[in-house]
């Protein structure tokens, strides 16, 4: 017969196998999976940024020159600054939200895309500074993680890498 005491020492190893067993399940999941949703996980809010600057191919939307040249300012050393070069300013963010998302989703200059939209990140928060917690944090992790695993098997870079006969990570 099974007393109290008994019941609670047995209770530790059972939950000890239990999230021993869950741990091993986790562990059975590809890296490569896991970077790839996290690809698409980081390309999606700059995509979606993208599409909307522009009303056709390489014609800015009013609104987005409206915003570069009115309304976005660069929050520097307590001070604000109007942006630099507005409208050039908006066609290469748009250019970059269109362009390195693509690049990251199909894992071809992966490592690189995702420089390309850690500098975005950073220019963002200065121009949005209190979005740090909330949505910049979270891109710039997402971000240094693609830069430091590399986008997976799962990619293209992964494809070019075995034509050339290089070691692909």
């Amino acid at each position: 017969m099974n007393t109290a005491a008994q019941e609670t020492s047995a209770a530790p190893g059972k939950l000890r196998q239990i999230v021993a067993r869950t741990v091993r399940a986790f562990e059975l999941i590809p890296a490569s999976l896991t970077l790839l949703v996290l690809r698409f996980a980081a390309a999606i809010p700059f995509w979606r940024s993208g599409v909307n600057k522009w009303d056709g191919f390489l014609e800015l939307s009013p609104g987005t020159r409206w915003l570069f040249e009115n309304q976005f300012q660069l929050h520097l050393f307590g001070n604000t600054y109007p942006m630099p070069l507005p409208v050039l300013s908006a066609y290469l963010a748009g250019i970059g939200e269109i362009l390195l998302p693509i690049l990251l989703v199909l894992g071809l200059g992966t490592r690189f895309a995702a420089l390309g939209l850690l500098i975005m990140t950073a220019v963002i928060q200065l121009t949005v500074p209190d979005a740090w917690p909330t949505h910049h944090l979270p891109w710039a992790a997402m971000l240094l993680v693609l830069m430091t695993w590399g986008p997976g098997k799962i990619a293209l870079d992964h494809a070019v890498a075995r034509w050339y006969g290089m070691p692909a990570r």
